[in-house]
């Protein structure tokens, strides 16, 4: 048995790419990603990871000369990246395989790798592309913004890859169900919810016992939902309160926060990711509420280092923890939800430091990636052909 990865970028494909290695699967794994931005990626041998970087690097580097700024361009490039590579991974490709391809980057290499013979899994770590443009349109139109969408290319080759796959792999009932909205069989759909990297986060301090710190992780963006984060955090009532924003702040956002109380509201950037364990530790809640998303893995940061959260079932809040017992699931696009329960936090410091330790307890038990590994393992095993 032998399984071959397809990644434009990083995301939690090097997660399953270790654990595939672990259980003597990992054939290859290809990425975007150039060589040296991968060096922290230990217990791959370098042999298993081949990389294509020539769109998806300087790609990364366009800030530098405000290549950023020119929509066309950037659509264009990401839109060959994503061909390219999946072209690429095609002409390697000559003996039948388990194929792993993230969305968006599998479809020509998936065909060829079942005309040999193998098995092709179209794995999405967000909701359905059609499903996913249509809420995103809708969130930019209630904050009066024009939504450009989804490349459309993408849009209608991501639906090809999803008729063309043998399975379709998730990571949460969030995305599971936008696909079965959008007509595509259940039996297709593999649900395997992601883990937490251990060896980088664990709680490392405490929160300070007169303040309170709200802590934001993630790009400030629409998607994300920052602007029903900042509303509920200015109607905590609290003394010494703090809203610690850490991550990259999108141009969409910029205009709103003229109009917006952002007193002891703190923009500090993106930072280190070692120092992100520092940061989840000494706050007292973790804020994501996003329209949508796969299943966002700083959920899963929070929680190893014993910060409660309060997030979205569109965030895949579901499929990572309780409501109520390590954090809270609150509706979208509800201020008053998520106040309220900061201001539960903020008043009960029992009832935090309570979520803290079944936070704690729960990210142990689930023993950061192996779980999502072991599924995936059986998941393979189990239904794919030329894996059995």
């Amino acid at each position: 048995m032998n399984v071959t990865q397809i990644t434009s970028g990083r995301f939690h494909h090097f997660h399953l790419a270790r654990q595939l290695e672990k259980h003597n699967l990992l054939t290859k794994i290809y990425s975007g990603y150039p060589h040296f931005k991968l060096k922290d990626e230990l217990g791959i041998p370098k042999s298993k990871i081949d990389t294509f970087p020539w769109l998806h690097a300087p790609y990364m580097k366009r800030g530098l000369i405000n290549l950023d700024k020119i929509e066309w361009l950037n659509k264009q490039w990401a839109w060959m990246h994503h061909e390219l590579l999946d072209k690429y991974v095609a002409s390697k490709l000559c003996e039948p395989t388990v194929l792993i391809a993230s969305s968006g980057s599998g479809l020509r290499a998936g065909t060829k790798n079942q005309k040999l013979g193998g098995t092709y899994i179209c794995d999405r770590g967000s909701s359905h592309i059609q499903y996913q443009n249509e809420i995103l349109h809708e969130e930019h139109e209630k904050w009066g913004l024009t939504f450009k969408g989804i490349d459309i290319r993408m849009i209608e080759k991501e639906k090809r890859e999803y008729e063309r796959a043998d399975f379709i792999t998730v990571p949460s009932d969030f995305v599971k169900h936008s696909f079965l909205q959008k007509g595509i069989p259940k039996d297709k759909i593999i649900k395997i919810p992601y883990g937490a990297r251990l060896n980088r986060f664990s709680k490392v301090g405490n929160p300070k016992k007169n303040g309170f710190q709200v802590l934001w992780v993630g790009a400030v963006s629409i998607q994300k939902g920052f602007l029903y984060a900042l509303e509920a955090f200015q109607k905590l009532d609290h003394p010494s309160k703090e809203f610690l924003v850490i991550g990259s702040l999108l141009d969409e956002i910029k205009p709103f926060l003229s109009s917006k109380n952002t007193v002891n509201v703190r923009f500090i950037g993106t930072v280190p990711n070692y120092q992100l364990a520092s940061h989840y530790s000494l706050s007292n809640a973790f804020v994501l509420p996003s329209i949508q998303e796969g299943l966002a893995m700083v959920q899963g940061e929070a929680l190893a280092c014993g910060c409660p959260v309060i997030s979205t079932y569109n965030a895949g809040a579901k499929d990572l923890f309780t409501d109520e017992k390590e954090g809270f699931i609150v509706p979208i696009r509800s201020v008053d939800a998520i106040a309220n329960k900061l201001q539960l936090l903020a008043d009960n410091p029992n009832i935090r430091n309570r979520m803290s330790d079944n936070a704690l307890a729960l990210v142990k038990k689930m023993g950061g990636w192996d779980k999502y590994g072991n599924e995936m393992r059986q998941f393979i095993k189990k239904y794919c052909a030329f894996g059995a």
